[in-house]
């Protein structure tokens, strides 16, 4: 049987999970439009170099269309989604079959110093976004969601079926705040709605606020690194090949949920690796591969983070037929060699 060919939006495909969205739905063929508004949470440069990945120039303009200069089936527009004239005016002339939502502010820390670019990015934009989807008939919708929804909780192992009423962060908020809102739209309106919590992504690309990103930043420059809650930390890391291809599943799925949601074909899906790591293992994969020892420093726990972290994948592995399979120290390595190579690290400055 033939994989269908869709016309599909990607939202936030100058970050780091929707460039690499963006790469493989062009390699698959279907016709991609990526928006972002490129803005400054983290360096610029980086999301740009993402873009240019893609055959996209630095010098776009605000609400132009900039066709791909190396992909016929691609094309990116620079724009904010609380821009909520201009993101119709692209539904309607676009026509999208389905859209992915990765766009949105990130960070756990950051939103408990900054609590309103939250509230503008992950509930006014979004909200926008869901318009645009009842507007112009879009009938599957994607959208990154978050395994910070999970909150205080007794439980090592998080089930979609939990309860997740008790967010520790603004951040987390707004993701809850968005999988309440889908449903709403799902049941009014028929729209076929996927929310990815999404579980410790990490690899090539990463956001230089990442633990990776920090942790070889600081070794390669022989400076040490901050560990929080004296290490005592569980992560389920999950590497973004792996993430891209359950989303990848995700897309062609058709989901009815009728025991838990009767009367509307939404879904959540836990998009993790169920194989926690404890901290330290993880820094340890990092001096493997560097083969050195990182100076350490050891914190408290930090406001906002949770503790311990795993995803219950019973439920994705039943619908997507998959299960990541990026040991540690392999997506480690991958994103060490990428490091090296993108910021062109000398071997006498390792």
């Amino acid at each position: 049987m033939k994989t269908p060919i869709y016309k599909i939006l990607v939202t936030g495909s100058a970050g780091f999970i929707g460039a690499h969205l963006v790469t493989k739905l062009i390699s698959l063929g279907h016709s991609v439009v990526g928006l972002d508004n490129v803005n400054d949470y983290y360096d610029q440069d980086l999301k740009y170099a993402r873009l240019l990945e893609h055959g996209i120039s630095k010098d776009i303009e605000y609400n132009i269309i900039t066709s791909s200069s190396k992909y016929k089936n691609y094309k990116f527009i620079k724009i904010n989604l609380e821009d909520k004239i201009n993101l119709q005016k692209i539904f309607e002339n676009e026509k999208f079959d389905v859209v992915c939502n990765l766009a949105g502010q990130a960070g756990v820390r950051h939103s408990i110093e900054n609590p309103c670019t939250y509230i503008d990015s992950n509930i006014v934009g979004f909200m926008n976004i869901l318009e645009a989807c009842r507007e112009f008939n879009i009938k599957n919708f994607l959208y990154a969601s978050s395994s910070s929804v999970y909150g205080l909780t007794n439980k090592l192992t998080f089930s979609t079926t939990d309860k997740t009423d008790t967010p520790i962060s603004i951040y987390a908020a707004t993701k809850k705040a968005n999988e309440l809102m889908t449903h709403t739209y799902s049941h009014l309106y028929n729209i076929k709605t996927t929310g990815l919590r999404f579980f410790s992504v990490y690899g090539p690309w990463a956001r230089p606020d990442m633990a990776l990103h920090k942790f070889v930043k600081a070794a390669l420059s022989n400076e040490a690194i901050y560990i929080y809650n004296n290490a005592k930390m569980l992560r389920d890391f999950t590497y973004i090949d792996d993430v891209i291809e359950m989303i990848i599943l995700s897309i062609d799925k058709q989901y009815l949920d009728k025991e838990s949601y009767p009367k509307a074909p939404y879904k959540i899906l836990n998009i993790g690796n169920s194989k926690p790591v404890k901290l330290m293992d993880f820094v340890l994969a990092i001096e493997s591969k560097l083969g050195l020892t990182i100076e350490k420093n050891f914190l408290p726990l930090q406001m906002g983070d949770v503790v311990d972290t795993c995803a219950d994948m019973s439920e994705s592995i039943k619908e997507l037929n998959y299960m990541p399979n990026t040991s540690l120290q392999d997506g480690v390595d991958n994103f060490i060699d990428w490091y090296i190579d993108f910021y062109k690290i000398k071997k006498e400055a390792r």
